[in-house]
C-alpha cells in the first residue's frame, strides 16, 4: 500500500506587506536572458533562451532584421539548443517533461517549418555532446548501456564509436577533419581523456591522457581552417588551466597565466587570443590573452559573476553579468573598451537584492570559503540563518543575483552559502578531496562554517535551517541525520536519498560518475554507499523536514526518494511533501515560485516565526 505522506502547504502570499510580496515574486517574473549564441558562418543568426514567456525557452534573434522570435513552446520549457554553423539550422533537445532522454531536432531559423529529427538513425537517450558542420554531423547518446557516438554526413549515419564506459562528443575543426571526443576508458568519467579522430574514417589521429587523477577537458578548435590547435583545460598543476595542443604536430603549449583560482577560455575569430573567463573566490571576470606576446589584459568587467561571454567577429565582447545585489544584463565591450548595454529583455528588471560578504572559516581540510547576506534592515542580534548548499557536487555559489537568495532575506534570514569540498575553483585537491567520503566531508566545513556563524553572533543557533537541491538536497538530508543538534529544520530539493536505490535507478552518466566518486559500485563498496547514504541515518531525524520531488526527475529518482520518507512516516518526525510533474527542477517560473513559497513557508514556521 502506497504511503500518503502529508503535503507541502502553499500559501497565499508569504508576506502581510504588500510590496514585500510583489517584490519577491517580481524577481521570480522578471525577464532575463542567456548571451546570445551565433552560428559561426552566419553570425547574424542568434539564438538565446529566456524566460519572457513564464517559461525557459529557445528564441531566436536576427541581427540583420532586428527580429526577435520565440522558438520553442512546450510545457516544461526548453533550454538546450544551439544553431547550425551556416545559420540556417535551430537544433534543439527534445525530452518528455524534462526527463533529459529523448533526441536532437531541428527547424529552420528563418521559421516557418516543424521540428524534425536532427540526425536520422540515431536512437533516443541521454545528451552526449553534439558538433553540427556544414558537411558532418557528430552526436553523443548514453543510456543503460553506456556511449554511443554517431556520425552523419553524406546521407548516411555511422556508429564510429561504442563503450561501457561515459564518453562524448567534444569538438569539431572548422574545416571538420578532425573531431575530438572525452572518454574515459581508463574507468574515472571524472578525469576524463581525449581522443582526436579523423573523419574521414574515424581513425585516431592522436590521443591524450594525463594519468589518474587529471582530467583533460577539450573545449574547441581553432576556428581558423586548417589549423590543427585545441583548446584544453589541464589540471597537471593542481588546479584547471589551459593548453593549446597541435593535434596533429603533437605539440603543446601550457599556458602559465598569473591570475590565483581557476579559468576557463575561448578563441577569438582569428584565433590570435583567447577570451579568457577568471574564477576566484566566487567572482569571475574576463581577460584578453594574446598567444603571440603572451600578453594577459583585463577587460575591466565590474564585480560579480560572469554568465556566459563571447567575442564577435569584430573582436568585441558580449557576455552576461550580475551580482547578489544586482540583476543581471547583457553587455557589449568594444575593442576601444566602451562597454553598453547590449540587449533588455522585455518588462520590468528586476528589484535588486543586497550584496554578500565574504566568511573565510578554518575547517578540518583547510580555509573554506562562504558567501554571507544579511537582511538590509536586520538589528545587530544573531538571526534565524539559512545554510543553503549548491549541487554538483562540482560547482560553486558566486556573487550572483538570485531570487531565491533574495526572498530568504526578505522574509528575515541570514543567508550562508559554503563553498564545501568538492566545489569548483578552489583547486583539484579541494574538488576530489571527497572521493571515497562523499557527503560527510561536505558536512564538516559546514559544520566548521555554522560553528564560525554562531560564535560570530550572526546565527542564532536554535534557529538554523539547512536546505539545498540536487547534491545540495542530498546534504541536506545528511546533515539532518548526522548532525541532528546542529539544525532546527531541513528543506530538501530532489535529493539523493536512498544511494543504492538511486544508483539502481539513475541515468547511466551518473552511475559513472558515483563509481568514481565512491571507488566502485554498491556491490563493490557497499560499506561506503551505505555510509554516506541518508537512508542510513533516517532514525536519527529529530526535525522538520521538508523534501521536494519531481516524477520524471534521471538524476535523483523519485523511488529512492519515498523509500526515504516511507522510513521518515513510520516515525513522530514531522515531514511535507511537493511533488511535482516535471524532472530535475523546474522550467516553469509559476512552479518554481510555488516551490520557493513553499519552502519558505515551511522554514518559518519549523522555526515558529509565522
Amino acid at each position: 500500500m502506497t504511503t500518503q505522506h502529508p503535503p507541502a502547504v502553499i500559501p497565499d502570499r508569504l508576506f502581510d506587506d504588500a510590496h514585500a510580496e510583489a517584490r519577491w515574486r517580481a524577481r521570480f517574473h522578471a525577464p532575463r536572458m542567456s548571451v546570445p549564441d551565433w552560428a559561426l558562418d552566419a553570425p547574424d543568426a542568434n539564438i538565446y533562451v529566456s524566460n519572457a514567456s513564464g517559461v525557459w525557452e529557445v528564441y531566436a534573434w536576427d541581427r540583420a532584421t532586428g527580429e526577435h522570435r520565440q522558438v520553442t513552446d512546450r510545457p516544461n520549457g526548453t533550454l538546450h539548443a544551439t544553431t547550425s554553423r551556416d545559420g540556417a539550422w535551430i537544433w534543439w533537445f527534445n525530452d518528455t517533461d524534462g526527463d533529459e532522454f529523448g533526441s536532437w531536432v531541428r527547424q529552420p531559423f528563418a521559421g516557418g517549418g516543424a521540428a524534425a529529427p536532427g540526425v536520422p538513425g540515431v536512437h533516443d537517450g541521454y545528451p552526449a555532446g553534439l558538433e553540427i558542420g556544414h558537411r558532418l554531423v557528430a552526436v553523443g547518446v548514453s543510456t543503460d548501456d553506456g556511449s554511443e557516438l554517431f556520425a552523419h554526413a553524406d546521407g548516411e549515419t555511422k556508429r564510429f564509436y561504442a563503450s561501457k564506459d561515459d564518453a562524448g562528443i567534444a569538438a569539431l575543426s572548422r574545416d571538420e577533419r578532425l573531431l575530438a571526443i572525452s572518454h574515459s576508458e581508463h574507468g574515472d568519467s571524472r578525469h576524463p581523456a581525449v581522443r582526436i579522430l579523423a573523419t574521414g574514417g574515424f581513425g585516431t589521429v592522436a590521443d591524450k591522457w594525463d594519468g589518474e587523477g587529471k582530467g583533460l577537458t577539450p573545449l574547441e578548435f581553432s576556428p581558423i581552417a586548417g589549423d590543427p590547435r585545441l583548446l584544453l583545460l589541464h589540471e597537471r598543476r593542481g588546479r584547471e588551466e589551459l593548453l593549446v595542443w597541435d593535434v596533429e604536430n603533437d605539440t603543446e603549449t601550457e599556458l602559465r597565466l598569473d591570475l590565483p583560482g581557476e579559468v576557463s577560455a575561448g578563441w577569438y575569430p582569428k584565433a590570435d587570443a583567447l577570451l579568457v573567463v577568471h574564477f576566484h573566490e566566487g567572482r569571475s571576470s574576463l581577460y584578453r590573452y594574446d598567444l603571440a606576446t603572451a600578453d594577459l589584459s583585463s577587460l575591466d568587467t565590474p564585480k560579480g559573476r560572469i554568465g556566459g561571454a563571447g567575442a564577435r567577429p569584430d573582436g568585441a565582447v558580449e557576455y552576461s553579468w550580475s551580482s547578489a545585489a544586482e540583476p543581471p544584463l547583457i553587455r557589449a565591450r568594444a575593442t576601444d573598451g566602451t562597454d553598453t548595454v547590449l540587449l533588455t529583455p522585455p518588462g520590468e528588471r528586476a528589484p535588486r537584492s543586497v550584496p554578500v560578504t565574504d566568511a573565510f572559516v578554518e575547517g578540518t581540510g583547510g580555509r573554506v570559503h562562504a558567501l554571507v547576506a544579511r537582511p538590509e534592515d536586520a538589528g545587530d542580534g544573531p538571526l534565524p540563518t539559512v545554510f543553503t548548499l549548491h549541487g554538483g557536487p562540482h560547482s560553486a555559489d558566486e556573487d550572483y543575483f538570485s531570487a531565491y537568495r533574495a526572498v530568504w532575506l526578505d522574509a528575515g534570514f541570514a543567508v550562508v552559502e559554503v563553498n564545501y569540498r568538492g566545489s569548483t575553483g578552489y583547486g583539484s585537491a579541494w574538488r576530489d578531496a571527497i572521493e571515497g567520503r562523499p557527503g560527510l566531508t561536505e558536512l564538516e566545513d559546514v559544520a566548521a562554517v555554522h560553528g564560525w556563524a554562531v560564535e560570530s553572533g550572526l546565527a542564532d543557533p536554535a534557529r538554523c535551517v539547512v536546505a539545498g537541491a540536487s547534491w545540495g538536497g542530498y546534504l541536506t538530508l545528511l546533515a539532518i541525520g548526522t548532525q541532528p543538534d546542529r539544525w532546527a529544520a531541513g528543506v530538501a530539493g530532489v535529493p539523493v536519498a536512498d544511494y543504492v536505490a538511486a544508483y539502481e535507478d539513475e541515468m547511466e552518466q551518473l552511475r559513472s560518475f558515483d563509481r568514481a566518486l565512491f571507488g566502485g559500485s554498491p556491490e563493490t563498496v557497499p560499506a561506503v554507499y551505505k555510509e554516506c547514504s541518508p537512508i542510513t541515518y533516517v532514525d536519527a531525524v529529530k526535525v522538520p523536514v521538508l523534501v521536494l520531488a519531481g516524477d520524471n526527475d534521471p538524476r535523483c529518482p523519485i523511488r529512492q526518494i519515498e523509500n526515504y520518507l516511507d522510513r521518515l512516516a513510520a516515525r513522530d518526525v514531522p515531514y511535507e511533501f511537493y511533488r511535482y510533474d516535471a524532472g530535475h527542477g523546474s522550467l516553469v517560473i509559476a512552479e518554481t515560485i510555488r516551490q520557493t513559497a513553499a519552502e519558505v513557508y515551511f522554514a518559518q514556521r519549523a522555526l515558529h516565526l509565522r
